[in-house]
């Protein structure tokens, strides 16, 4: 992201002028400034032949445009009594192989309690595969009986981070219509072993609340990304992804930075990029190792795969307008997901 400002020198400036216009001292502006120039373009005393002076990022005349963190540069997460429609596509590529899924669902905060935010997420949409409404038996049986699942409550933190699904309970009682659906407009083996699949897994709270961890939506949706980012609007730390199917994630380290500026659209951009950081190889991954099969004081860590995400943030509300995540790991052949999320706008 861009460092500094740049105001261009009029014939009536001065160094006090300038400085006055963007709320600096001139000692204050004639550092910044000198500390970001080439050499020849150092002020001195008093402007010279300088075309342009380097100013902080913060320092703006329109001060509307400053973002409205809290102490320590804090982005806070405030979502009550928020209700916004989001369209979905994520793409999973493995190797050659790639495909697309595309829907639409809703997000409604329900309360806040014990420092933990609750939201109700709802489908709102059919699901497209590949541009095409879902049509394979396979893929229709998983897409009618998720409706077990909608709508789906869940907790987040304080820092807007994915904590635990709140209504597991409710998925059995649910099951009893849907299958009723399912077998109405369907019969045979297939149905049969499917149906029996979904009972199993209903009847194991551990894997249903996995699977459900393993969404890519809501994971993207809330990463946590409300946090203090400090004097320089950076953070670095170690985050996960379920990019595979493993009871222990993936870890990437990655560093964050916000924008102190909102952007013309009046929006907060808060950008992250980093790399995997794992003590477990592509044979510990391929295997479902949830640790280092190999014992080490100083272990190698594992940097084959990258991790991209990217929040454009309401500048009033500070909540999702659009989301980028994108997330790669090498195992016998690359696996990448990338999920875009953007706000529909019914007005």
């Amino acid at each position: 992201m861009q460092k500094f400002n740049k105001h261009i020198v009029q014939k009536s400036d001065t160094l006090k002028s300038v400085a006055v216009l963007y709320g600096l001292s001139t000692e204050d502006l004639k550092f910044f400034h000198n500390n970001h120039c080439k050499v020849q373009d150092m002020i001195l005393i008093e402007i010279t032949r300088q075309i342009e002076f380097f100013i902080p990022r913060t320092s703006v005349t329109d001060k509307s445009r400053l973002v409205n963190f809290s102490r320590g540069n804090r982005l806070v997460f405030q979502p009550e009594k928020s209700f916004s429609k989001y369209g979905v596509v994520i793409n999973i590529e493995n190797g050659d192989r790639k495909n697309e899924l595309k829907y639409e669902t809703s997000v409604r905060w329900l309360k806040t309690e014990n420092k933990l935010h609750f939201f109700e997420i709802d489908r709102t949409s059919n699901l497209y595969l590949n541009e095409e409404e879902v049509n394979e038996i396979a893929d229709l049986l998983a897409y009618k009986t998720s409706k077990v699942l909608y709508p789906l409550q869940l907790s987040v933190d304080e820092s807007g981070k994915f904590n635990d699904i709140e209504n597991t309970a409710v998925f059995k009682e649910r099951w009893v219509k849907v299958k009723e659906e399912v077998y109405k407009e369907y019969d045979g083996e297939t149905v049969n072993e499917y149906c029996l699949k979904i009972e199993k897994v209903l009847s194991e709270p551990d894997t249903l609340s996995l699977l459900l961890k393993n969404d890519y939506f809501i994971r993207t949706l809330f990463f946590g990304i409300y946090q203090s980012f400090g004097q320089n609007f950076k953070i670095e730390g170690v985050e996960s992804f379920p990019i595979v199917n493993n009871a222990v994630e993936p870890n990437y380290q990655i560093e964050f930075e916000v924008d102190p500026l909102k952007d013309e659209y009046n929006l907060i951009n808060i950008e992250g990029h980093g790399a995997l950081h794992d003590e477990r190889s592509i044979y510990d991954f391929t295997n479902k190792a949830p640790f280092s099969l190999i014992i080490e004081d100083n272990p190698k860590m594992n940097n084959e795969g990258n991790c991209r995400i990217v929040h454009y943030l309401n500048g009033e509300t500070l909540l999702p307008e659009s989301v980028y995540l994108e997330c790669s790991i090498m195992l016998q052949e690359e696996k990448k997901i990338a999920v875009s999320i953007a706000i529909i706008d019914e007005n």
